[in-house]
């Protein structure tokens, strides 16, 4: 087990996104937003809370220290908590004048291109492809500035990913919820095929962590595999929890309002084209 220390990049990280949180809060929402709306809720900022606390834990020691060539399932884990946990809470707790100012026009710009929805999904597809090329793992558990790196991208991509579902501005791509549980759904089978390999190989991929040290007596194959498990059925489990939560939001909203979800996003597609047309 490695000693403990303190990991200063990483608290100055969550230390600028917490800091800036509140600066933007307190300094910048009140001239955002109408003197009658409020600048934050209670939600948003626990939930930004949340993904701030999420990126330090996954960041720091134990786990990102376990992670650097000694068990690969724990850096599977990390991997998960940085691109299907932290995200997401960070995206919900982000009011949209506060997204709006930090992208900026030119931000917004390109946001709205790499967001759309099969943009976003080649994008973080293929970044976790080639965070399992074997030379890519041995570089990210030797290498701490290509690690930040690699993590960096990973994260960016996932915003990316999950702005379709959860991104707060209306400029942005935004799905509807049943095509937002198709998206997911498609989202959860791609991480399938590594996965594949990950769990039912008969040998070990990364050399890196064949050699390392084994912690409590786990081989580096059984651990291999435990990456593969990890990341299908907690990744999957993660995200069917999403879809689950569309579809009875989705449910309720038609038994509400007498709405039929699928009708109106037909009628909605039909009024963007002839409004294309004229």
């Amino acid at each position: 087990m490695p000693a403990w220390h303190l990991h200063p990049d990483v608290l100055l990280l969550v230390g600028t996104l917490a800091g800036g949180y509140a600066w933007a809060v307190r300094r910048v929402g009140p001239s955002k937003v109408h003197p009658i709306e409020r600048v934050v809720t209670r939600r948003q900022v626990l939930a930004f809370s949340a993904g701030v606390l999420n990126i330090f834990v996954s960041a720091s020691w134990p786990i990102h220290d376990i992670a650097e060539g000694r068990l690969y399932s724990v850096h599977m884990m990390q991997h998960l908590l940085l691109s299907l946990v932290a995200p997401p809470l960070l995206l919900i707790g982000t009011p949209a004048w506060m997204l709006r100012w930090v992208l900026g026009k030119p931000g917004l710009a390109l946001a709205k291109f790499v967001t759309r929805p099969l943009i976003a999904l080649v994008l973080f597809n293929g970044v976790i492809a080639a965070l399992h090329i074997p030379a890519v793992v041995e570089l990210t558990a030797t290498s701490e500035p290509f690690h930040f790196g690699a993590h960096t991208v990973l994260v960016l991509t996932a915003f990316c990913m999950w702005s379709p579902v959860l991104n707060p501005l209306i400029e942005l791509p935004k799905l509807s919820y049943p095509a937002r549980m198709v998206y997911l759904f498609l989202q959860s089978l791609v991480p399938t095929v590594p996965a594949s390999f990950l769990t039912f190989g008969n040998t070990v991929m990364y050399r890196v962590y064949a050699e390392g040290p084994h912690l409590w007596g786990i081989s580096p194959l059984t651990d291999q595999r435990a990456a593969g498990l990890l990341m299908k059925l907690v990744g999957g489990f993660l995200l069917w929890s999403v879809i689950a939560w569309y579809f009875f939001k989705w449910f309720m909203t038609e038994e509400r309002e007498g709405v039929d979800v699928l009708e109106w996003s037909k009628l909605e597609g039909d009024l963007n084209r002839l409004e294309l047309t004229t």
